[in-house]
């Protein structure tokens, strides 16, 4: 089957008065500043297909929206899910769009059942679906081997090359193994290390390499020195390499944590709190949660919430080519 390629979308950046598109500078006068009032936020990772949400995905789906949240990336981690995430992308349109990924612990049904890869090499190249993953390596379960792990790794990134679609990257606990995979592919498309939980000195790695890396609400549970606050109070990541998630129904942000610090806890609006109090839980977190995520992140970064939410949602524009 012929392979459509995506063209390459222009550099967009974006600060609260002005956006940036490659090398020109438009700005935003004072009629449309009302359309950022509220957070326009898109979230990468939301884990929809889960069991959770069989009862009430449509409600779920339209808290996000009136929450901000315009649109979320359903991400597929096996064949199965992958499946159901392009289904909801077609239910939802331009609302939900999909990623098709064998995830590092599902790595060995590929292994033991070899011809679902064709169905999954089908699902990765519609239309619908956006990117290629959460694929990589996860050294802290031992749910499939490390060497089977690397070797679907690999098929995916050959997969993600030849279809021209951006992969996420899922690291625990591997990331040497995971540049020195990524290190034998040449035109790699974009890679962005989703779901980041590693040090300062970790994602400095990622960012020589020109990766993109997404956060959740797990700034809320780091309590190192050396970890994802670090990385944002210090400036190490800069807000052109930075997108959020939920990882619904997983990593619930809890905004009551002792260690959060209290410039953080005040910089979460009431509007926000009120969507994380109300409906999500740690047992099920929900893509409504990111407005506030994203106030935290940029408590931490010392720059408006305003800022963040621009530019993580037209990073994830771009990266994506979402309409």
């Amino acid at each position: 089957m012929e392979q459509q390629q995506k063209q390459e979308a222009p550099v967009v950046a974006a600060t609260p008065t002005a956006l940036v598109v490659g090398e020109e500078q438009l700005d935003i006068d004072d009629s449309m500043k009302h359309c950022f009032e509220n957070l326009i936020v898109i979230d990468v990772g939301a884990n929809l297909t889960n069991k959770k949400y069989s009862r009430d995905l449509d409600s779920v789906v339209q808290r996000a929206r009136d929450a901000g949240v315009q649109k979320l990336m359903v991400h597929g981690t096996s064949v199965k899910s992958s499946k159901e995430a392009l289904r909801l992308s077609r239910i939802y349109p331009d609302i939900i769009y999909s990623t098709a990924g064998i995830h590092p612990h599902d790595s060995k049904s590929i292994v033991e059942e070899p011809s679902t890869w064709f169905d999954f090499e089908h699902i990765a190249q519609a239309q619908e679906c956006v990117a290629v993953g959460p694929c990589g390596l996860d050294y802290q379960r031992d749910f499939s081997e490390p060497d089977v792990q690397k070797q679907i790794f690999a098929k995916q990134l050959h997969l993600a090359i030849r279809l021209n679609k951006p992969l996420l990257i899922h690291e625990r606990s591997a990331q040497n193994d995971v540049l020195e995979i990524l290190d034998k592919f040449e035109n790699l498309p974009p890679v962005i290390i989703r779901g980041f939980m590693g040090t300062a000195e970790e994602a400095l790695k990622y960012l020589d390499s020109r990766f993109y890396i997404s956060l959740t609400g797990y700034l809320c549970k780091d309590k190192s020195d050396t970890g994802v606050r670090r990385l944002l109070d210090n400036g190490t990541l800069p807000l052109d390499r930075l997108l959020v998630e939920t990882d619904a129904p997983f990593m619930y942000p809890n905004t009551r944590a002792s260690k959060l610090p209290q410039h953080v806890k005040s910089g979460i609006t009431e509007r926000s709190l009120l969507y994380l109090h109300r409906y999500c839980t740690f047992q099920r977190n929900e893509p409504c949660s990111l407005p506030a995520i994203v106030e935290m992140i940029a408590a931490f970064m010392k720059k408006t919430p305003d800022e963040v939410a621009l530019a993580t949602a037209f990073n994830a524009l771009k990266l994506f080519g979402l309409s």
